[in-house]
């Protein structure tokens, strides 16, 4: 058999994904001219018909419609319309990725639907205002992460900030940070590892898309997973994933916002009846500055019950904010 003959199945295959779907067919002679004139392949017609004969046998998703002239379209499509653009829509507003890296995601994925349907994947979605993530590298490092979560192997990494200048520089000079990674997070638009921190002896976390390189995977064996520790539980309580001390707190919450603290906390939550316009909530938290933030977000109506430090820490950043206004 010669190499045109062992080709042009592969060929066929290739240009019925590429140029078809169900709205739109190739004949036999069409198939043969393309053949012809781009990849220099001889075909008659009766070779084509038994081409995708025996590439349905296979189990390839081709159509044929038989007429005097046969006509044939791919139908095999690994995602429908709906589904790539949901998938675009999320490459092109995930936070954690640069902008030349959702553009050849989103061209990727646009491939997928064959060159008569890609019109259809252009996507109008508004992003709010969100800027893009500058490292290059973002993909590499979750994978390296990833690797390692599977291997149960700590990993080594520096990170970077940004200085006043707005440059991108190494975090605490350099400081390098040994891990032990349980599981990645995507929350807020970025990507984080959760895991043991053996600078602060606790569970901590840290944002993918700040680690300067693919961090070194290391011989050791990763910390063990602390009895009880739920990653849903964690993530649930904290605000973009803040590290902060964590403490159960007691909220008092008008009826109305019921939403947003299932939208935070998941509807395990423990609420309970406080009076006719309030209901309690009782759940462990990050506390910090970004959990004040977002009590002080709700304009009163939600309070802070307990613990009374809690309370009090609220108190004051409020006094001080209105200090500097």
């Amino acid at each position: 058999m010669d190499n045109d003959a062992k080709l042009r199945p592969i060929y066929l295959i290739k240009i019925l994904k590429e140029r078809t779907d169900e709205d739109h067919y190739l004949t036999t002679n069409q198939l043969c001219s393309i053949l012809k004139n781009e990849y220099g392949i001889e075909t008659h017609r009766t070779t084509i018909k038994g081409d995708i004969e025996v590439l349905q046998q296979a189990g390839i998703g081709i159509n044929a419609v038989r007429s005097t002239q046969n006509q044939y379209n791919y139908t095999d499509r690994e995602f429908d319309i709906a589904e790539l653009k949901l998938l675009i829509d999320a490459v092109q507003s995930a936070k954690f990725l640069t902008k030349t890296k959702s553009d050849q995601l989103a061209s990727k994925l646009t491939a997928l639907a064959g060159i008569n349907k890609a019109r259809e994947l252009k996507r109008n979605l508004a992003v709010d205002g969100r800027y893009k993530v500058e490292n290059d590298l973002i993909l590499e490092i979750i994978d390296v992460i990833n690797e390692a979560i599977n291997q149960r192997r700590k990993i080594l990494f520096q990170k970077v900030e940004y200085n006043v200048k707005k440059e991108r520089v190494l975090h605490h000079g350099g400081e390098q940070y040994v891990f032990s990674p349980y599981s990645l997070v995507w929350d807020g638009d970025n990507y984080y590892i959760v895991g043991y921190s053996e600078k602060y002896n606790s569970i901590g976390s840290h944002r993918v898309d700040r680690i300067l390189q693919c961090p070194v995977i290391l011989d050791e064996i990763i910390d063990p997973i602390p009895i009880g520790f739920d990653i849903n539980k964690y993530i649930n309580t904290m605000f973009r994933m803040y590290n902060a001390p964590r403490r159960v707190v007691e909220l008092v919450c008008d009826n109305g916002v019921m939403d947003a603290i299932i939208d935070r906390f998941g509807p395990d939550v423990e609420t309970y009846a406080c009076d006719q316009q309030n209901f309690r909530v009782i759940t462990e938290v990050a506390v910090g500055t970004v959990f004040f933030n977002w009590i002080f977000g709700f304009g009163g109506l939600v309070k802070i019950k307990a613990p009374e430090d809690v309370k009090q820490q609220y108190k004051e950043q409020v006094l001080k904010a209105a200090e500097n206004v």
